[in-house]
């Protein structure tokens, strides 16, 4: 307990799913987590919750593909606090082949899951620098190292979250930033279910347990186990870990058939 002790951080998508899941973890080990979400209510729930169970977090709404809109809110949460560790979490999925995907689809993922993080990064990474150094998550994906049916824009931006993340880890070795990235398997969230909904309907159960077996575990991961690896790699004990992508995966990259 306490590893995050009077540490703030921000996480980008902090109101549900993985974000929520780390938002939570991380407040219950002493940090001030502040939350920004592309839905003020989610968010504003969250840090209440947060709040009532005895941590402390803040709620921002934020759309992480506006440059400007990212830089203000960070500068203002820096202004009250020194900024220790940032999660890039917030991401959009989308399924379908190369011909499946248009150009307005292209754009908006490019938007948020790619241009999201750059811009959190970039408004984050000089008040590291100024006060001697931090710690970047950012959250990948297995599909930044393998080949799935039917992911074409959602590869490829979990690919240039990948690269972003050895990128910013070489060129800040010496300014004390430590900056890594999870590769997730399927977890069960929020869009999981939503997928289903939509694609699904009445089948709901068989094909979860369908996308469950995918993983050669035999089940999708949790949002508290990603949390879970989020906080080992944003706390001290992780001091020596720097450019590394640690796939979440049941198996899914090695082990699969």
């Amino acid at each position: 307990m306490n590893r995050l002790a009077n540490k703030t951080a921000i996480v980008t998508g902090g109101a549900s799913g993985i974000g929520l899941a780390i938002s939570r973890r991380f407040a219950t080990e002493g940090a001030h987590v502040h939350l920004l979400d592309l839905k003020p209510e989610e968010a504003t729930n969250a840090a209440a919750e947060i709040r009532s169970a005895g941590g402390q977090a803040t709620a921002h709404t934020c759309d992480v593909s506006n440059q400007q809109q990212v830089r203000d809110i960070i500068q203002s949460i820096h202004h009250q606090h020194v900024v220790d560790i940032l999660v890039c979490n917030a991401g959009i999925g989308f399924v379908g082949n190369l011909e499946k995907t248009t150009e307005d689809d292209f754009d908006r993922m490019y938007r948020v899951n790619v241009k999201g993080v750059y811009n959190a990064m970039f408004a984050t990474v000089p008040f590291f620098t100024q006060n001697g150094g931090g710690v970047i998550l950012n959250m990948a994906s297995v599909v930044s190292s393998v080949g799935i049916p039917d992911r074409f824009a959602y590869s490829m931006t979990k690919g240039a979250v990948l690269t972003m993340t050895l990128s910013v880890a070489t060129d800040y070795l010496a300014a004390n930033i430590r900056c890594n990235c999870i590769s997730p398997a399927r977890v069960h969230t929020p869009f999981v279910d939503g997928f289903l909904a939509k694609n699904y309907p009445g089948h709901e159960a068989e094909m979860f347990e369908k996308l469950a077996r995918a993983q050669p575990i035999g089940r999708m991961g949790a949002p508290d186990e990603v949390a879970s690896l989020a906080l080992f790699l944003c706390s001290d004990e992780a001091g020596f870990i720097t450019g590394c992508d640690f796939p979440l995966d049941g198996g899914f990259i090695k082990l699969r058939p």
